[in-house]
């Protein structure tokens, strides 16, 4: 639970920091999508701290059979961010999953870069020097995030 929490709070912190160049993002579902990103991993505990991907469609499926919607398809894009039809927000789930650990995936940024800056009117290289710093940053707050992801909650 506390990941989902910290990938959100990751998303929170671009979403906000980037300002009016994140105009049109629907902020309300990458942060849905960040806090539901992982769902699957109920089904396959053993992919909390070790690799595997069954947690992604079966993730999905999960949320959908509940009527979740939209959201689930998160549970996929995430882990496949590099597929060709994957939208801004999308993209953005997959951005704060990384980053909120202090991974920094130059691909990933550079794809986000390009879309933020088609969606804003602006050139690619205007776009990157407000998000590169916004990237920064976010990583840059891994290590709290990190120990907070290691702590027990307060009774």
């Amino acid at each position: 639970m506390r990941h989902h929490a910290l990938v959100a709070e990751a998303a929170q912190q671009i979403l906000d920091d980037l300002g009016d160049l994140a105009r049109g993002v629907d902020r309300e579902l990458v942060l849905v999508g960040a806090a539901l990103h992982d769902a699957g991993k109920i089904l396959h505990p053993n992919e909390m701290h070790g690799p595997g991907h069954r947690h992604e469609p079966d993730g999905r499926a999960l949320l959908n059979d509940h009527g979740v919607g939209e959201p689930a398809r998160f549970c996929v894009t995430h882990a496949q961010w590099d597929a060709p039809d994957v939208e801004l927000e999308d993209l953005l789930v997959a951005l704060a999953d990384k980053l909120w650990k202090g991974k920094r995936v130059a691909e990933l940024e550079r794809r986000v870069v390009e879309r933020l800056g088609d969606r804003a009117g602006q050139s690619f290289w205007d776009a990157f020097l407000l998000a590169d710093g916004v990237f920064e940053r976010v990583a840059g707050g891994a290590d709290d995030r990190l120990a907070r992801s290691l702590s027990r909650p307060s009774q």
